[in-house]
């Protein structure tokens, strides 16, 4: 009896092993994925298999945005964008691409104002907390139950004292440690919570390497924060381990809160099933500063690889310079080549990398891209005043982003993310200001791969093996 139950269970996993290889060689990206895919598959399917399940899709069709409901929302958005379209003149880049990506059109009358590090950012996310009127939205990756989680659990808990509307969301996976009683404090303040262990998400059906990596506060519908902070001590520097960490959001105001306001309410009708479309304020104001200006967020839920595509439209635009700043660089086949091609036009790409060590298997890929690279003309510059962990890139003069996206292949399709894009010198010259500050404090990697340490010189080309899931 014994010896049948073995047989049939071995014969189902061999069945199942071919019909998961037939669905690899259908869906992967790359024929090289094929193969891969399929050699472990019929080869070890007792090893094939359970990875399959985890990490053998780069589509999440669960995820089921609130499209039916929001499309009124998207519908007004363009039609007041067509009120405030961007003077020709003023976009010297084509911003079809990146319109298409985000299913939303570029709008005028937006503000932007970076936030260099954890100080400047939750001082100013904290003081618009206290100064919301009608409501909060806020979701982040990582929140921990730390000195800065607490300051952010009060500053909500007096919101709601003072009768605004408050909506909590936050990751399963991200914030896995967060403990329970920290939610249920909320809640019985009166904070709508989507809790990420109850939630319908990727903790689910094998999909636990999906993440939802977005970082948004939004207030009142008129002011609204991105960038890569999480709440924690560490992104206030005070890590011993990692010391200063440098990162980077944004305040922004304009149509592209309304923007990232969308894209926050598809989030949480996914998460809670609450539709939120009628409670908030679709309306708004416009900036003085007037910025050509609009959010791409991108994710595994698309039916094409928009991260990448972002990125790949960004790249082929640059004429004179181009500068990336990300903490991890683990890019696929079309972005190297595109960053290849940018460096031998002649651009100036620069790649900024912080130097610590944060997640020692992207650390470790990052150096099998580099010389690649660095061998058509581009420069890797490696941050060492603590930790660096700002996502941001600059076009020439006429295009800034900041958000959440970093260069890897996690990112581009399988992550939830989002970037916020300005179409105007004003912020390309704030961006390039920090940029430059951050050189600085950088060394430009000079050394080959083979002249890199053993760790390095032979632990990079097997961590490289795992990079469509770093």
């Amino acid at each position: 009896m014994w010896t049948l139950l073995v047989s049939a269970f071995v014969f189902f996993l061999y069945v199942t092993a071919a019909v998961f290889s037939i669905r690899a060689a259908q869906t992967a990206r790359t024929p090289q994925g094929a193969v891969g895919w399929v050699v472990l598959l019929i080869s070890v399917p007792f090893v094939g298999v359970p990875l399959y399940l985890f990490l053998g899709h780069h589509r999440f069709r669960g995820y089921r945005i609130a499209r039916k409901h929001s499309e009124r929302v998207v519908e007004g958005i363009k039609t007041f964008a067509d009120f405030s379209q961007p003077d020709p003149d003023s976009m010297p880049i084509n911003p079809r691409p990146f319109e298409a990506l985000a299913h939303l059109p570029v709008s005028r009358g937006n503000g932007v104002e970076l936030l260099i590090d954890g100080q400047a950012t939750f001082d100013a996310i904290f003081q618009a907390i206290d100064a919301a009127r009608n409501y909060v939205l806020i979701q982040f990756y990582i929140v921990r139950d730390d000195a800065l989680g607490k300051q952010l659990k009060e500053k909500l808990i007096a919101a709601t004292k003072r009768g605004v509307s408050v909506r909590f969301m936050t990751d399963a996976v991200g914030s896995y440690g967060l403990p329970t009683a920290y939610l249920d404090e909320l809640r019985a303040a009166g904070i709508e919570i989507a809790n990420p262990r109850d939630r319908r998400g990727p903790q689910y059906r094998f999909q636990l390497n999906y993440r939802n990596h977005r970082k948004t506060v939004i207030i009142d519908g008129e002011t609204g924060f991105i960038g890569g902070h999480n709440v924690g001590v560490e992104y206030l520097g005070q890590d011993a381990h990692f010391g200063h960490w440098r990162d980077t959001h944004i305040r922004m105001t304009g149509h592209i809160v309304r923007q990232l306001q969308l894209i926050f309410t598809e989030d949480w009708h996914w998460a809670h099933e609450e539709d939120l479309i009628e409670q908030l304020d679709w309306a708004g104001s416009e900036s003085e500063q007037d910025m050509n200006a609009l959010i791409v967020a991108t994710g595994p839920g698309d039916d094409t690889e928009t991260g990448a595509m972002m990125f790949f439209a960004a790249i082929t635009e640059a004429k004179e310079r181009l500068w990336i700043a990300s903490p991890y660089i683990v890019p696929d086949i079309d972005v190297m080549t595109a960053l290849q091609h940018a460096a031998l036009r002649g651009v100036d790409v620069r790649i900024l990398v912080p130097d610590v060590i944060d997640h020692r298997l992207p650390w470790l890929a990052a150096f099998a891209y580099f010389d690649e690279v660095r061998d058509c003309g581009a420069r890797v510059f490696r941050y060492t005043d603590g930790f660096m962990h700002q996502k941001v890139f600059v076009v020439d003069d006429t295009l800034a982003a900041v958000g959440t996206t970093n260069l890897d292949n996690r990112s581009f399709r399988l992550n939830f993310e989002a970037m916020a894009l300005f179409f105007d010198s004003r912020a390309t010259q704030a961006v390039d200001k920090m940029l430059r500050a951050d050189f600085e404090k950088c060394y430009e990697l000079t050394k080959k791969l083979p002249d890199q340490p053993a760790y390095i010189r032979f632990g990079s080309p097997l961590a490289r093996l795992f990079a469509p899931i770093l």
